[in-house]
């Protein structure tokens, strides 16, 4: 039986690794029939913004055999203008969420492939809960409208869609999973 182990990331080699796994899924680097079919992540980000943010709240993995195999990335607002593509996602949450409310941005969220369909993709969301629900009123987070598998699996978990936006040609949802 496989155990799979779910915490905070707490080294530079495991950071490491969910950047390689960043690389692996990233947008342009499979095929369209795969974007469709397994989902695909839109940012990559650098090990240096990556250990930033696990030092301001490290993110959550899960391990396999002493090896990353799946990700949630914990980025708080105070990151709001660290990768440009998720400024426009900032400016909206502000709208959206009243200014006495507390939020957390799950910045991307990655399984492997040979792991999929196994249940890690909730028990990254679960543990992430646990971990913030005392913290957080909402965990929030926005996915590109084209990736339909990520759309539906976020539905699955309990997120909401609470406003789509056009940005640069690309049609963006923002969601939310409600812990108050």
């Amino acid at each position: 039986m496989t155990v799979i182990q779910y915490k905070r990331a707490s080294n530079l080699a495991e950071l490491e690794q969910i950047i390689a796994l960043q690389k692996s899924n990233f947008s342009i680097s499979i095929s369209p029939e795969e974007k469709l079919k397994e989902g695909f992540v839109t940012v990559q980000h650098t090990i240096e913004l990556l250990e930033k943010m696990n030092h301001a709240s490290a993110h959550i993995i899960a391990i396999i055999d002493n090896k990353v195999v799946g990700y949630a990335l914990v980025m708080l607002p105070s990151f709001q203008n660290e990768i440009e593509v998720l400024v426009p996602l900032f400016e909206r949450i502000k709208v959206l969420i009243p200014n006495e409310e507390n939020y957390v941005v799950m910045g991307q969220i990655c399984v492997a492939k040979e792991f999929r369909n196994q249940g890690l993709f909730r028990g990254l969301y679960d543990f992430y809960k646990t971990e913030f629900q005392n913290k957080f009123d909402y965990l929030v987070t926005e996915v590109d409208a084209m990736n339909t598998r990520s759309m539906q699996a976020h539905e699955a978990i309990g997120f909401k869609t609470k406003e789509s936006y056009l940005e640069n040609g690309k049609l963006w949802s923002i969601i939310f999973w409600d812990w108050k």
